[in-house]
Parts: structure tokens; sequence; C-alpha cells
């Protein structure tokens, strides 16, 4: 069974409303609505308010659907979001240099420094997500 049809289930058993169970969790009925048809995940920390309303175990949650299961490693996979936004800012980095080069190249002062502002507010970026992890 799949959890957004254990969700619905349990739900129903407890005689709540979806609109009642969002107010309870802090996010819209329509996010209930679309957990229980399955076509979004909720996130872990709505997992852990779900289990905790409904008196269902995170084990009976999580291990009856195999792609809730990928969905939550997937999502709470720090590694992988670390390379994504270090990617991000190699590329990032790469058009803002090739900018100040075009500048000198052009003898465009004005450019040259909105290139090094635009490098410089990247790698502060960098810096600022490589302190939150930590």
């Amino acid at each position: 069974m799949t959890i957004g049809q254990q969700l619905r289930e349990a739900r129903l058993k407890m005689n709540l409303t979806q609109e009642e169970v969002a107010e309870r969790i802090f996010v819209s009925r329509q996010t209930i609505s679309n957990w229980e048809t399955g076509k979004s995940y909720p996130d872990i920390v709505s997992v852990i308010e779900l289990s905790n309303l409904y008196h269902i175990s995170l084990d009976m949650l999580l291990k009856g659907d195999t792609t809730m299961v990928k969905h939550l490693e997937k999502s709470t996979n720090l590694v992988a979001s670390d390379k994504k936004i270090v990617v991000t800012l190699g590329l990032y980095l790469v058009v803002c240099l090739t900018l100040i080069f075009i500048s000198i190249a052009l003898n465009h002062p004005k450019l040259i420094g909105v290139s090094l502002t635009l490098m410089i507010m990247g790698i502060t970026f960098l810096l600022y997500h490589i302190i939150k992890r930590i």
C-alpha cells in the first residue's frame, strides 16, 4: 500500500477532513490531497507530524512505499545537493571570468567592475552555503 493510501485511510479512521489535517500540520488542504493521491510526497518533517497525528509508526508509514523511501533518500542527500551547488557555482564563475576577459579585451572598465562584483557575489553565495551546512 502506498503512503498516500495509508494517509487517506488513517485520516478517514480518525474522522478528519483534509482541511483539519492541513491546519494541524500547517500545510494547505491541496497539499494533503496531493499526498493522498500520490501526486507528491510529504517531506520528512511532515511524515513525522502525520505519524504523530494518526498514531502510526514511521516504520509502518515508510516501509510499505518504496517510492517514498527513494524520494526521502534523494531529498535528504546532502552530498548530491552540495555537488549541485558547486557545479552551478563553477559554471557561474566561468561565465563571470569570460565576461571579465571580454571586458578587458574591449577595454570597458565599467563592465570589468560589474563582472568582478558578480564573481564576488557568487563566491559569497558558496561560502554562505558551506558555512550553513557546518
